[in-house]
């Protein structure tokens, strides 16, 4: 059986690992151990920081919610328990963007939750 020289394969490879720690600085970026060791480093913290990139997008969600609920004359606490008893189903995402961007419907909405206009879906039907 013929020998197989893997040289070319291994190039292939440590071009791949430099080409992924570009932009690193000293060694991580010219040596191929510290490079692999720095790209390994970097999915890691990629993956935990797209988790905390949520977790943070929710707590801005929530602290502009409670600032425009408060306006309207009610806690972010008590709007959203609101929310679940009169069986409505819109998202913090949702409820920020309307408060920031429409303040005047969003106080409307709170003051609907407020004197108990909405109704559950069951109710209804």
């Amino acid at each position: 059986m013929a020998r197989v020289k893997r040289g070319v394969a291994a190039h292939k490879k440590h071009k791949k690992v430099l080409k992924e720690a570009e932009g690193r600085r000293g060694a991580k970026h010219k040596l191929v151990r510290p490079a692999k060791e720095a790209a390994l480093h970097a999915l890691t913290y990629a993956l935990r920081d797209r988790r905390a990139r949520k977790a943070q997008f929710r707590s801005l969600w929530i602290a502009r919610i409670n600032a425009a609920s408060r306006e309207a004359g009610l806690s972010y606490g008590r709007l959203m328990s609101a929310m679940r008893t009169a069986g409505v189903q819109l998202d913090r995402k949702v409820l920020a963007d309307m408060a920031v961007r429409d303040p005047k419907v969003f106080r409307q909405y709170v003051e609907m939750l407020k004197d108990g206009r909405f109704t559950k879906q069951a109710e209804r039907s």
